[in-house]
């Protein structure tokens, strides 16, 4: 069945267009054409003007709707998760399990291998943050299941069958050549949580490494003689760099300094969410601690960051209004830049024929009315007989 949104601004590869219709059929865009050019369809959906952009990609998921992936490593959690996020424009995402033991991450890589294979929607692998991490470096991680990486821990982080593995590591925790057998094993590999020098840094990055996790956050700064990973980071021009927009991670004049500094298509757009994104809640438990939800921001109880109450249309409008990127750019980083970062370029991030139909339509304020995942429509505008609404209030502070 071929589905045709109509009435909407929709972006394509070389910005905003009016006038066109988006036609869908079999879990992907079947082709965009002129609105008087389009033909007839089985079902035909009014935008009431909406502005369409590809699906939201993070890559940086630990929780939503009131589950945290540490607490419940399962398929029916993913499922909670990605369902909580969906709501927020989030229509791919890896959960995300933060430093435990062994037997908790074998148990993740199984709960995500299961959730593709059942086809939860939106699931797209996994992001493994830790245990392979620096103790001088680790924010709100459980610092007593870190542990170095050696030949060990490989079989266990290239077992995945499907779907996309991320791992995030401090490179001085382990060598070059641990990094390289990731990579070559089909692992994408990201610095964090590290308190590497700029010369560890860029034999990583030799050896394959091509990300940088929450960049500023948890890693040696810049400074005067020692430029540090961030210093490593704003150099090179090839690897991903992940931001926190929220305005509590990393002030915004710091990361508009660092969107100077290297192409702006190897930004991406992440939240590092905690359960309470889609939730009321006022605290919850991460490993034992009390984590407390104010103003957005979620702070353990010494006052630290704990992840983030952010949801990606925040953050979309977050980087339009901190950040001064217009929306085509922000969108991008949402969508385009993640699914390359993840190597899934070829079919995820952009509005064009032969790509999934994973979209996101938002209204004036840029809040979410809408989402498809595979064509699969739900939301205010998406289906005439789903009354479910999407709408969310900004979570984010802006300008």
């Amino acid at each position: 069945m071929i589905t045709a949104l109509t009435n909407a601004r929709v972006l394509l590869d070389h910005g905003f267009a009016e006038g066109r219709t988006v036609l869908l059929a079999e879990g992907k865009v079947l082709g965009v054409v002129a609105a008087a050019e389009a033909p007839q369809a089985q079902r035909t959906v009014d935008l009431q003007g909406a502005t369409l952009v590809p699906g939201f990609i993070d890559t940086q998921v630990n929780g939503g709707g009131g589950v945290l992936f540490n607490d419940s490593p399962t398929v029916e959690a993913i499922a909670c998760i990605g369902a909580a996020h969906r709501r927020f424009g989030t229509t791919g995402f890896l959960p995300t399990l933060i430093s435990d033991d062994l037997e908790v991450v074998s148990e993740a890589i199984a709960a995500v291998d299961q959730a593709i294979a059942q086809g939860v929607p939106g699931v797209l692998g996994i992001h493994i943050e830790g245990p392979f991490l620096n103790v001088k470096r680790k924010g709100v991680h459980d610092a007593s299941k870190f542990r170095p990486l050696d030949e060990a821990a490989l079989p266990l982080l290239t077992r995945l069958e499907r779907g996309k593995t991320l791992v995030t590591l401090a490179p001085e925790k382990t060598r070059p050549a641990m990094v390289r057998a990731l990579v070559e094993a089909g692992v994408a590999v990201s610095a964090g949580h590290t308190n590497a020098s700029y010369a560890t840094v860029r034999q990583a990055l030799d050896a394959g490494l091509t990300g940088f996790t929450h960049l500023f956050n948890a890693m040696s700064p810049l400074a005067t003689r020692e430029p540090g990973v961030v210093g490593a980071a704003l150099e090179n021009r090839d690897a991903w760099c992940g931001i926190i927009v929220d305005g509590h991670h990393v002030d915004p004049v710091v990361l508009r300094l660092a969107l100077r500094c290297r192409p702006l298509d190897r930004f991406l757009l992440v939240t590092d969410a905690m359960p309470c994104v889609g939730t009321d809640a006022e605290s919850f438990m991460l490993q034992g601690r009390r984590i407390s939800v104010q103003n957005g921001v979620c702070v353990d109880e010494h006052g630290g960051l704990a992840g983030s109450d952010l949801d990606m249309a925040s953050a979309v409008r977050n980087a339009v209004a901190m950040l001064r990127i217009d929306l085509a750019d922000a969108a991008r980083m949402a969508s385009l830049n993640p699914a390359a970062f993840l190597g899934l370029e070829s079919r995820h991030g952009r509005i064009a024929p032969g790509w999934r139909a994973d979209l996101v339509a938002l209204d004036s304020d840029l809040n979410v009315v809408s989402t498809w995942i595979g064509d699969e429509p739900s939301g205010d505008l998406a289906s005439p007989a789903d009354p479910t609404p999407m709408r969310g209030a900004a979570r984010g502070p802006a300008e």
